[in-house]
Order: C-alpha cells, then structure tokens, then sequence
C-alpha cells in the first residue's frame, strides 16, 4: 500500500506504527496509517487482516521503581 520512496514497515513489522498517517480523525479518535493500520488514541491497533490489538499503556512491560 505505500507510495513514500522508503517504504513504511509492513502492518505485521514490530514498527508498524513508524508509517505515515493518511487519515487523521482526532475527533473520532483515530488515525489510518500507510500501511493499513489502524490506530485509535488509546494505542489500540486494527491490522489490515481484521486482527485486534488491544490498547497499551506506556509503562506496560517496566517493572516498577521503588
């Protein structure tokens, strides 16, 4: 699906989100990528294949300080 002249990682790349917006919806919440992703303000993802990630928090995966 991209047209930039370096090519956007694949919807199934561990980069997906690194591609071009085409469509920004901020009132709805969303925006769609270059790459067919789908990715809603909240960090949750729809691939292009109908899959569902579901949303991330950016301390997901740290373990906390104390």
């Amino acid at each position: 699906m991209c047209q930039h002249r370096i090519h956007c990682p694949e919807a199934c790349a561990h980069d997906r989100e690194a591609a071009h917006v085409v469509s920004f919806h901020p009132e709805q919440g969303w925006s769609l990528l270059c790459n067919g992703v789908v990715v809603f303000e909240d960090n949750g993802e729809l691939l292009p294949d109908g899959t569902v990630l579901p949303p991330r928090r950016p301390t997901d995966g740290f373990a906390s300080a104390k």
